[in-house]
């Protein structure tokens, strides 16, 4: 009995290390569900690692996350506002605070590696996981680099990119083309075109222009798509619109919504359904939603947010515009032409199936396991180094 207890234990010392990652980073949609989609990906690639999120409190991240089943610590941090408010003068204080935070949290998980992917809390977690010498990786979603990154550039060991051109922002011999990560149920939504259908009640021999303002929603593409019920009763269409949190009562409970074939909801809560059933899709230009586009191959009217920094959502937009691959529209020409653009686009199959050809051969499938698999190598290169 003792022999076999023995040999028990010794085998039990044998086993390797549980590996450690911390992710951090969030704020919006656009960050948080990257990030989620890296974590599946190393739990696949390395059964059994250990991941913990750290995130700011208050915002999107410390719900999307537990719900996705990773725990998350939430950092007192928020970002720089660009114009006079006196909540500026909390920011240093704000900053050194999360430091100290980070500082803790990163000493009491010891991870093996961190990734940052931008966001407010990503820059003190990174930060301190460098200094205390953890091999870090951060990833850029979008064609103009965030602030969080930027300032991270010599920290890290590794940038993942999902546009060409990032030498501008980042050392050239750190950079990893990768693409941005998308949700894995939204990479098979062809079949479920039918269901979809059902879901939503809308007729499956009729166009379906699906029209997507984020989770808050967007005032101007809201204010177009009520301005349009004409054009949408004569090109006999049908639309599923996200009309946002903030404007449910304004336009989805309001007289704004005056056609059968029109469905204003506040929030999609099944964006799988949705995106299997549009023929066309009409949205913001934030990276995520064009990934997701890219992977699904789906006709699109691009409506660049101007409420970002330095107008990224139009650089984004135009990397498809200049290769045929989307529609771009203004957002102060939204309500003259997104609709119309989009019941044109319906009329001519041809256009529209050039833009779904082209769109879909910019897709990076797989970006969620490259990511992992840089941030396991950098595991790896920290154990070598430890051994």
């Amino acid at each position: 009995m003792e022999t076999t207890k023995k040999h028990k234990v010794e085998n039990h010392e044998m086993d390797p290390p549980k590996r450690r990652v911390i992710i951090s980073g969030g704020g919006t949609g656009g960050h948080v569900f990257p990030a989620i989609a890296i974590a599946q990906a190393l739990q696949r690639l390395s059964p059994g690692i250990e991941i913990r999120f750290v995130g700011a409190q208050g915002k999107i991240e410390m719900e999307k996350v537990p719900q996705a089943g990773f725990p998350i610590d939430g950092l007192w941090i928020s970002g720089f506002q660009r114009r006079l408010t006196w909540r500026n003068l909390l920011f240093p204080l704000k900053l050194i605070y999360s430091l100290l935070q980070a500082l803790r949290i990163v000493g009491r998980f010891r991870p093996q590696a961190a990734v940052g992917v931008g966001g407010y809390a990503s820059y003190p977690t990174l930060a301190t996981a460098a200094w205390r010498g953890v091999p870090t990786l951060i990833q850029e979603q979008n064609s103009h680099a965030g602030v969080a990154n930027k300032m991270l550039r010599d920290r890290v060991r590794k940038v993942c990119v999902a546009y060409e051109g990032m030498e501008r922002y980042f050392p050239a011999d750190k950079l990893v083309f990768t693409g941005n990560p998308v949700r894995a149920d939204l990479r098979e939504v062809a079949a479920l075109r039918s269901e979809a259908f059902r879901y939503f009640g809308f007729d499956p021999e009729r166009p379906t222009i699906v029209l997507i303002g984020g989770s808050l929603g967007a005032r101007s593409l809201n204010e177009a798509m009520a301005a349009n019920t004409e054009v949408i009763r004569e090109a006999g269409i049908q639309v599923l619109w996200q009309v946002g949190k903030l404007y449910v009562e304004e336009f989805a409970d309001g007289a704004t919504v005056t056609l059968p074939q029109v469905k204003a909801q506040a929030f999609i809560d099944r964006m799988d359904l949705a995106y299997a059933m549009a023929d066309v899709v009409i949205c913001r230009a934030g990276a995520l939603t064009i990934s997701e586009l890219c992977v699904l191959g789906k006709a699109a009217i691009l409506v660049p947010s101007p409420n970002v920094a330095e107008d990224h959502q139009t650089k984004n937009a135009l990397a498809l515009v200049e290769r045929e691959a989307a529609v771009l529209v203004e957002d102060g020409q939204a309500s003259q032409e997104m609709i119309q653009r989009a019941t044109d686009l319906l009329a001519a199959p041809e256009r529209k199936r050039t833009l779904e050809q082209n769109i879909r051969q910019l897709a990076r499938p797989n970006a969620a396991e490259r990511i992992a698999r840089e941030v396991l190598a950098l595991i790896g290169g920290a154990e070598a180094e430890e051994r």
